[in-house]
C-alpha cells in the first residue's frame, strides 16, 4: 500500500487521543511512526528509529514505538529494555497478531488503536503514573 493511501485512511485524531488516554495512566511513553520508505526489515528499522527519536532516554526506559511500513506491508513494535523486561516476548506476539488481522482487513486506525491501548494497559500495570510525571515525548504521529 502506498504510504499516502495508508495515511489518508488513518484517523490521526483518534490515534493521538488513544495515546493521550493511555499515557494518563502511566509514566511510560508511546509513539506511532509511519515510514514512507520501503523498509525490508521493519523490526530493524523500528529499532533504529526508536533510538533516532531519543525514545531510549525516558527516565524508566519505558517507551514503546509502533512502527508502520505501508510499502512493505509490515509493522513492528519496539519497546525499551524496561518494558521488555516486564512484558516479555509473548506480549509483543499477541499484540502483533491482533494488529496484523486488523491491518489485513484494512481496519488501519483500529489496528493502531488496539496496539496503543494494549501497550498502554501494560505500561499502566508495570509503570503507573506518579506525581510529577510529565509527557516526555510528543504524541503526534511521526513520518519520514
Amino acid at each position: 500500500m502506498k504510504p499516502k493511501h495508508f495515511i489518508d485512511k488513518l484517523d490521526d485524531a483518534r490515534i493521538i487521543a488513544a495515546i493521550g488516554a493511555a499515557e494518563q495512566k502511566t509514566s511510560g511513553e508511546i509513539r506511532v511512526y509511519i515510514s514512507h520508505q520501503l523498509r525490508r526489515e521493519a523490526l530493524a528499522a523500528a529499532r533504529a528509529r526508536f533510538f533516532a527519536l531519543g525514545m531510549h532516554k525516558t527516565r524508566l526506559r519505558n517507551a514503546v514505538l509502533i512502527y508502520l511500513v505501508p510499502r512493505a506491508h509490515q509493522f513492528a513494535l519496539w519497546g525499551d529494555v524496561g518494558v521488555h523486561e516486564k512484558c516479555g516476548e509473548i506480549f509483543w506476539t499477541e499484540i502483533s497478531g491482533r494488529m496484523a488481522a486488523l491491518l489485513k482487513n484494512e481496519l488501519l486506525t483500529e489496528a493502531v488503536e488496539h496496539a496503543v491501548k494494549e501497550v498502554g494497559a501494560a505500561l499502566a500495570r508495570f509503570f503507573p503514573r506518579e506525581s510529577g510525571d510529565s509527557n516526555q515525548l510528543p504524541n503526534e504521529i511521526g513520518h519520514d
